[in-house]
């Protein structure tokens, strides 16, 4: 069965730094295009990272120099390094990979899949 686990976040002081992972695991074929995305309360989900099969990256203008998004294709990994937070960060946060996998059925998969979501907390 694939899963997406999600890892990291927390509570910050303004100025800080935070690093979040989001694992694939199961029978996968393939990971593609992976991106972060954040919700913060009483908002709509909006994008905040993108990192292509081949490693090409855009980022919101808002997280542009502070945020760096990463993927380590042997683990099935994208990471999200967060500096210089800001209370404006706070929101939780999803991963979201295009990936290929086997289901229990062996059926060959393709879909968008959504980590569980994790709660980054920027305040004195």
């Amino acid at each position: 069965q694939m899963q997406l686990v999600e890892s990291g976040g927390g509570l910050v002081q303004p100025g800080g730094s935070l690093r979040f992972s989001c694992a694939a695991s199961g029978s996968i074929i393939s990971i593609y295009a992976m991106d972060w995305y954040r919700q913060a309360p009483g908002q709509e989900r909006e994008s905040v990272a993108h990192i292509s099969t081949g490693g090409a990256t855009t980022y919101a203008d808002s997280v542009k120099g502070r945020f760096t998004i990463s993927r380590d294709n042997t683990k099935n990994t994208v990471y999200l390094q967060m500096n210089n937070l800001k209370p404006e960060n706070t929101a939780v946060y999803y991963c979201d990979t295009d990936l290929e996998y086997y289901g229990d059925d062996d059926v060959n998969y393709r879909r968008d899949s959504w980590g569980q979501g994790t709660q980054v907390t920027v305040s004195t």
